[in-house]
C-alpha cells in the first residue's frame, strides 16, 4: 500500500498563530486539495496527522475539530481526492505525551492501523516537528515551504534526507507526475 501522511495547518490549509478554532477560519491553501486528488488518483492513501493543542487549551472542542475535518474531507472529495483517516493529538505541548509531534507516536499508530512500513511512507509538513516526527518514526520527511515552512528551512536543523518542496502541489507533482 502506498500512503502519504500530511500535516494539516500550514500544509493543507492556512495556519494561524491563534489556531484554527472554527470552520469559518479554515481555508485551504492554493492547490492543496488538487494535490490530495492527484495523490489519491495515483493510488496513494492519504492520512492527516495533526497536533491540536487548542483542545487542551480550551480554544475549541473535539466536536469543532471533527466538523473542520469533515469539511476538509468534503472539499477533498469535491476536488476528486480522498482522505482515509485523521489522527490528532489533543494534548498541550507540556503534557509529555508520545502522540504529539515531534514524538513518533502518532505516526507509529498510523503504521499500526494501516499495517504499513513507514520507511516507504512520506510525512509532509511545514514545521520542524513534522519532519522530526517522520525521522523518529522511520518515515520519509518532506518539508513544504507553505505555512511555517520557509522559516523552518531557514533555521536549518532539518533531519538528514528531508526533501523540500514549494508546496503540497509541487510534492504531489513530484510523486505522481
Amino acid at each position: 500500500m502506498k500512503l502519504v501522511i500530511l500535516d494539516r495547518d500550514g500544509t493543507i490549509n492556512h495556519d494561524s498563530e491563534h489556531y484554527i478554532k472554527s470552520l469559518e477560519e479554515w481555508r485551504p491553501l492554493k492547490g492543496s486539495l488538487e494535490a490530495i486528488a492527484r495523490l489519491t488518483q495515483a493510488g496513494y492513501r492519504i492520512v492527516v496527522a495533526t497536533n491540536q493543542s487548542g483542545i487542551a487549551r480550551g480554544l475549541f472542542s473535539t466536536r469543532t475539530l471533527f466538523d473542520i475535518h469533515d469539511a476538509i474531507q468534503r472539499s477533498a472529495l469535491q476536488a476528486g481526492g480522498r482522505i482515509d483517516a485523521f489522527f490528532f493529538c489533543p494534548h498541550a505541548a507540556d503534557a509529555g505525551c508520545q502522540c504529539r509531534k515531534p514524538q513518533p507516536g502518532m505516526l507509529l499508530e498510523v503504521a499500526r492501523r494501516f499495517n504499513i512500513a513507514l520507511e516507504d511512507t512520506y510525512m509532509v509538513g511545514d514545521g520542524l516537528r513534522d519532519v522530526q516526527a517522520a525521522a523518529a518514526a522511520g518515515a520519509r520527511p518532506v518539508l513544504v515551504l507553505t505555512g511555517k515552512g520557509q522559516k523552518t528551512q531557514a533555521e536549518g536543523k532539518l533531519p538528514s534526507g528531508t526533501q523540500v518542496f514549494a508546496d503540497l502541489a509541487a510534492f504531489a507533482e513530484h510523486l505522481a507526475p
